[in-house]
């Protein structure tokens, strides 16, 4: 399962991050400054996998890729693949691409709701519901055409909105 999945800049702000294994919000940022002490002190060139026992518990293992200004994190349970964890991260930042043409942080500050509905197609309860990015971008753009279909409603009907215009 998984029980986390966080993205923060290199500097340590979160900028999404999403836990499936119910933490008080004091024990969630004491988690996200963890996994960044963790991140920063890791040179480029060593794996991208490790146990985190420490923060998690027993049988945690982080993934993690580093893009540009943004580390994308996933954090899980032994009953995952960590190579399946690495790609999904993978698919994660091409839907992202996908969704924000070249994603940046400041898509993920600026689109928080889209980067959530994203994210709940591709990952929800802390299980992996599908790894096509194709297939999440239709569902997110599906997702789309509804909101702005009922944005669109309005449940004043006409001639009680005229009324009230003048």
């Amino acid at each position: 399962m998984i029980k986390a999945v966080m993205m923060m800049n290199t500097q340590g702000k979160p900028r999404l991050a999403k836990f499936y294994d119910f933490f008080t919000v004091e024990k969630q940022q004491e988690l996200i400054r963890g996994v960044f002490s963790v991140l920063c002190s890791r040179p480029e060139n060593i794996s991208n996998f490790l146990e985190i026992d420490s923060l998690f518990g027993p049988d945690s293992w982080l993934v993690y890729k580093h893009y540009a200004t943004l580390y994308f994190v996933l954090v899980f349970d032994g009953s995952e693949n960590e190579l399946a964890m690495l790609d999904l991260i993978q698919v994660l930042v091409e839907t992202l691409d996908k969704c924000f043409s070249n994603v940046c942080e400041l898509d993920i500050v600026f689109n928080y709701s889209k980067m959530h509905t994203v994210l709940d197609e591709i990952v929800f309860g802390g299980q992996v519901l599908e790894t096509s990015s194709t297939e999440v971008m239709k569902a997110v753009e599906d997702i789309s055409k509804l909101e702005a279909a009922s944005n669109a409603v309005s449940l004043v009907p006409k001639s009680v909105s005229r009324w009230r215009g003048r």
